[in-house]
């Protein structure tokens, strides 16, 4: 990266592998969305998967870091919910192990072999 702030990066959608090309391009953290909470992290960059409802936060809570879900079941506005993802990227920045770090999950992919939409 040119220099210190937020950049954007367009990746492939598979978790695994969209998740490759962040620590390659100088991300040192990660914030993943999901609705399926697929268990992985990366060997480089701390993952923090975040709930996009409720229900899956509820029902895998060891692999989920940040539940979203309140914006949608109108329990919080979008700012509210922003504050609490900024205070958890910044908590995690300072050092708070993620799920998948303390599950050990480390894996990374560059490629997938079968096509993906």
């Amino acid at each position: 990266m040119p220099g210190s702030g937020v950049y954007v990066l367009d990746t492939p959608g598979y978790d695994v592998v969209s998740t490759a090309a962040y620590p390659a391009s100088g991300a040192t953290l990660i914030c993943f969305t999901t609705g399926l909470g697929t268990p992985w992290g990366n060997p480089i960059a701390p993952v923090i998967k975040i709930s996009s409802n409720t229900e899956l936060a509820a029902r895998m809570p060891d692999v989920i870091d940040f539940d979203a879900g309140g914006i949608i079941e109108g329990r919080e506005t979008l700012a509210e919910c922003g504050a609490r993802l900024l205070a958890k990227v910044l908590a995690v920045a300072s050092g708070e192990r993620t799920r998948s770090e303390e599950n050990g999950h480390d894996e990374s992919a560059f490629w997938q072999r079968q096509v993906n939409l």
